[in-house]
């Protein structure tokens, strides 16, 4: 296939469509409000339906609706936006509806800026909304990786029965980068695979085919036997679906832990550090939940210290210290407010680090 350069944004978007996705429904706000300019001109290309809600919590909850007739469907906002979708994303995996929803995160709290951040993955990965429920949830570092994600993330979501989330930034979706578009996947809701979903029912049909989607049980004992089910589904994501990129830690000294964009930087640190001889290398998590905790573990057996990197206030650093078990010493180094982490920066507090004998 040709390379073709796109827009991160816009790479994201025709992906959805291509992994049949026919469905968006979202509100615009800075940096990621070309996904539906992308999408309202090519969903009625391809038969599909744009729709732009009157509100954030409007969208999610018309995700709930079409995702509960077994469509594969798509939304995509910022950070505050995808704040007020909370309420929705908890009923929808109360409901146990598989769909893709897009973070394009920006700095915060609140309105905050509307450059790039790595501010929400307490949000995405502890969970945003209310009860004990998770997103399988993805950070990829790169607009190529974002799509090659994309194709499989609503087979993942529809394997577990789960809402999927894709944690970008104002980066990547502004950016541009030659990428690979993949072919057209040919999806169809088959009623007899997904009879969980609302495909039509009539008097007269057997009962026990009707589907109801809900969230809603009065029953205290209903409601356990529904969570230890949720949490034996989650269980199962965990064992099955953890991803993680090594960046030269075979040798490696100093272990740096970055997700995202930032990861790409402090890969470009790691190749500087290399050259004046010090053996640096990269840990970087793709799925943020499940967190790759063992493979973290493994990869920091030899090294002398690991070094914790986002654009944030160190959010990432618990789960990085859960998988270190105070094993080895783990700094942080980041920023807050959309300021991203710089080489040199990173460097520097390498250096630091290795003065104090960490």
């Amino acid at each position: 296939m040709a390379l073709t350069l796109m827009k991160g944004s816009e790479a994201l978007a025709e992906a959805a469509i291509r992994a049949g996705a026919r469905f968006f429904f979202g509100y615009p706000i800075t940096p990621q409000t070309e996904i539906p300019e992308y999408m309202s001109a090519r969903m009625p290309e391809v038969g599909g339906c744009f729709l732009q809600a009157e509100s954030e919590i409007a969208a999610i909850n018309m995700v709930y609706g079409a995702a509960s007739t077994g469509e594969r469907v798509i939304t995509s906002s910022s950070s505050p936006g995808v704040s007020l979708k909370q309420e929705g994303i908890s009923y929808m995996a109360g409901a146990r509806l598989p769909a893709m929803i897009l973070n394009v995160m920006r700095g915060g709290p609140g309105l905050g800026s509307i450059q790039a951040s790595q501010g929400d993955y307490f949000q995405a990965t502890k969970g945003g909304g209310n009860g004990d429920y998770h997103l399988l949830t993805y950070a990829p570092s790169s607009i190529q990786e974002a799509i090659d994600i994309m194709m499989f993330a609503y087979d993942k979501a529809e394997k577990y029965r789960v809402p999927c989330l894709m944690l970008a930034d104002g980066i990547m979706c502004q950016m541009m980068e030659p990428v690979e578009m993949p072919e057209m996947v040919d999806f169809k809701v088959d009623p007899e695979k997904k009879t969980w979903a609302v495909t039509g029912w009539k008097p007269g049909d057997d009962p026990e085919k009707r589907a109801v989607i809900n969230s809603l049980f009065i029953n205290t004992e209903e409601l356990s036997e529904h969570n230890n089910l949720l949490q034996a589904t989650y269980r199962e994501i965990e064992k099955n679906e953890k991803k993680w990129e090594y960046y030269k830690t075979e040798d490696a000294d100093v272990i740096i832990t970055a997700f995202g964009t930032v990861a790409r930087i402090a890969k470009s640190a790691v190749d500087e550090m290399r050259d004046q001889g010090i053996k640096a290398g990269v840990f970087r998590p793709i799925t943020v939940w499940p967190y790759p905790y063992e493979a973290l573990k493994e990869a920091a057996v030899s090294c002398k210290a690991v070094l914790d990197v986002e654009a944030n206030e160190g959010q990432m650093k618990e789960d990085v210290l859960l998988a270190i078990n105070g094993t080895k010493p783990v700094e942080y180094f980041g920023h807050c407010g959309s300021q991203m982490p710089t080489t040199d920066e990173i460097i520097a507090k390498v250096h630091e680090m290795m003065k104090e004998g960490k």
